[in-house]
């Protein structure tokens, strides 16, 4: 990639550490029947949805916490909103720590919607301590352990300008790591669109970093995702997940769409 030095002020005089941890964040909220996974409301129930949500965050911290046998990561639950943080521990996995990202905390302009929520997640993982961070999402139970591995380990043995992104079929991310809390990154993204990963990328383009990309994967938000999840037995275990199909009667879910 060409040079496009001072275009990113927050890099100028910025070096991280060497070594020591990553911190990967899943950006949660507490599920709630009518709040969590709408977008599978119907053909399932709003109850049946939120038990799927929280077989999903289970699964998830589970996975990071899997993960660090590995590498040295730190597992963390990026939560919204503001004072539900008692009621989302009962869902995580156990040394998972939870921290508010609502977006509250002022951001550079353009830094909007879902896009605050996932910088505030990064500045609070980098404030603590932590030489890398990456925001990971709640959809993806079954995303093979290696990845969160691969992230890590790559973010670990990078420097600066050391950024990871894991793609999702649907053209938005799963993951999204880095060494600075680089706010570019999050500004001016059509979020909850095909468009997030490229547009990611060619801010990574337009800083100069040095981009990891991660295999793609498939997140569950749709009726189709959620077919596939019963259907495959890829990746990740997920365990919890496996138990909620069951114990909801998903274990042969299809789903047709009428048509007239």
């Amino acid at each position: 990639m060409s040079s496009t030095s001072g275009r990113e002020d927050e890099l100028n005089g910025m070096r991280p550490a060497a070594s020591g941890t990553c911190a990967i964040g899943v950006m949660a909220k507490v599920p709630r029947p009518g709040y969590s996974k709408t977008r599978l409301c119907p053909p399932l129930r709003p109850e049946a949805a939120a038990a799927l949500s929280a077989a999903f965050l289970r699964d998830t911290s589970t996975n990071i916490a899997r993960a660090r046998r590995s590498v040295p990561i730190v597992g963390y639950a990026a939560y919204a909103p503001s004072g539900t943080e008692t009621d989302l521990l009962p869902h995580l996995t156990q040394g998972t720590v939870c921290v508010l990202a609502d977006g509250s905390r002022p951001a550079p302009d353009g830094v909007e919607g879902f896009g605050r929520c996932l910088f505030h997640a990064i500045q609070q993982m980098f404030a603590a301590g932590h030489t890398a961070a990456c925001v990971l999402s709640a959809d993806t139970p079954t995303l093979p352990t290696e990845f969160l591995v691969t992230a890590a380990t790559a973010l670990l043995v990078g420097d600066a300008r050391r950024v990871v992104l894991g793609a999702c079929d649907d053209g938005g991310y799963y993951l999204l790591g880095m060494r600075l809390p680089l706010a570019r990154l999050f500004a001016d993204i059509a979020w909850s669109t095909s468009s997030v990963a490229a547009t990611t990328r060619a801010r990574v383009v337009e800083l100069d970093l040095d981009l990891v990309e991660l295999p793609p994967w498939y997140d569950i938000d749709d009726v189709a995702a959620l077919e596939r999840l019963v259907g495959e037995s890829d990746g990740y275990d997920a365990p919890w997940t496996r138990c909620a199909v069951r114990a909801l009667g998903l274990d042969a879910f299809t789903y047709s769409p009428c048509t007239k």
